[in-house]
């Protein structure tokens, strides 16, 4: 008929092939995102539990995966674990990995629901660092600008690192060094951030200014944290409450972004 195309088997056969090749993919990157910290190693049986797959399907990804280096097996019956190649490319991530770029799209998303100056701080020795910021746009606003180094015992944004390094006890006498801080309070207070999620502090550096922070965490542990800074008009112990858990989203959707599932 006129205007009408006519089939073209050749074509419809390479869409068909290449819709398999896409299914396939997804197949095999289910199979590897079947593991997790809890379940390292899984057995054929395990694994159709956890994938919708047929087990000749599975066995046939398997091998292919176990060919490229992606999985590893052993023993009888026999285990699946993930392999070198997944170490490879988590090493070249690692390295390449730049925590500024990851963090901007979840800082940003804070300072336009809250209006507030955020930052992203990380540990460096008995320091922290300010890596990222963005300013309020408010008249009335706290911000020290990226680059910025302070005590890393000294304001809630250490603290939400401190509270969640597994050697922050046996360090504390480098950390608290020359600083006027009641020593059985401050680990008090890290205590306290464990159980909450989160820190806050008041009038610390600068009079009048609060600030509410929330760690991060990468594969090797707390990797920083991000924090919500404002003048204490603004943020009083209500505002802070409502606050805490936006803070707390923003830190755990970085640690996502860090791939860190958090608890």
């Amino acid at each position: 008929m006129e205007g009408k195309t006519a089939p073209n088997p050749e074509a419809e056969e390479k869409g068909e092939k290449g819709a398999d090749s896409v299914r396939a993919v997804n197949r095999a990157l289910d199979i590897l995102l079947a593991f997790t910290r809890q379940d390292a190693q899984l057995s054929a049986t395990e694994l159709l539990q956890r994938v919708s797959l047929s087990r000749p399907t599975l066995y046939r990804l398997l091998y292919t995966l176990e060919t490229k280096g992606f999985i590893t097996s052993s023993g009888d019956p026999q285990r699946f674990r993930l392999g070198p190649a997944v170490a490879r490319l988590t090493h070249i991530w690692t390295e390449t990995l730049d925590i500024t770029a990851i963090a901007e799209p979840v800082m940003r998303l804070l300072w336009q629901e809250t209006q507030e100056t955020v930052a992203v701080f990380v540990e460096r020795s008995d320091m922290r660092l300010c890596l990222a910021e963005m300013p309020s746009p408010q008249p009335l606003n706290f911000k020290r600008g990226v680059g910025y180094q302070e005590r890393i015992a000294v304001g809630a944004t250490g603290r939400a690192i401190l509270a969640f390094k597994p050697d922050a006890q046996s360090n504390l006498d480098q950390y608290l060094n020359g600083l006027t801080i009641d020593r059985a309070k401050f680990l008090e207070e890290l205590e306290h951030t464990r159980q909450v999620g989160y820190a806050v502090s008041r009038n610390e550096l600068i009079t009048g200014a609060v600030a509410v922070a929330a760690p991060f965490f990468d594969s090797k542990g707390v990797a920083g944290s991000i924090g919500l800074f404002g003048p204490a008009t603004r943020l009083d112990d209500e505002a802070v409450k409502k606050l805490a858990p936006q803070v707390i989203a923003s830190a755990q959707t970085l640690s996502r972004a860090l791939g860190v599932e958090p608890a």
